[in-house]
């Protein structure tokens, strides 16, 4: 029997890092923080500037963060879908905010 055969091939891959193809987005990374939320668990990412390298809305104000802007990226823990890119004030003061209500003009504010 050749010794080859009984042995699965190595798999060399540097310590703390993902092989390629594995996507860190899709799950929580030791960076991320938990936190608990009216709508579910929201896993929490900030970014620094630096990684940022394009612009985002952010749902909060709707007002859009600049690249190279620190900032927090927040998702549903089992839903990836729902992942936003918020300024980190408006992420601080989400529990907070009223819901956006679209009114007409002449609407009455009751």
């Amino acid at each position: 029997m050749r010794k080859d055969t009984l042995m699965s091939p190595r798999r060399n891959h540097p310590k703390g890092r993902k092989p390629k193809g594995e996507d860190r987005e899709l799950g929580a990374t030791s960076s991320d923080s938990i936190e608990e939320h009216d709508e579910g668990i929201y896993v929490v990412r900030k970014i620094t500037g630096s990684t940022s390298n394009k612009p985002y809305r952010c749902p909060g104000c709707d007002q859009m963060i600049p690249m190279a802007t620190p900032h927090t990226v927040a998702w549903l823990e089992y839903d990836v879908e729902t992942r936003r890119h918020w300024h980190n004030a408006c992420w601080a003061k989400k529990t907070h905010r009223a819901p956006r209500t679209e009114r007409t003009r002449n609407a009455p504010r009751y």
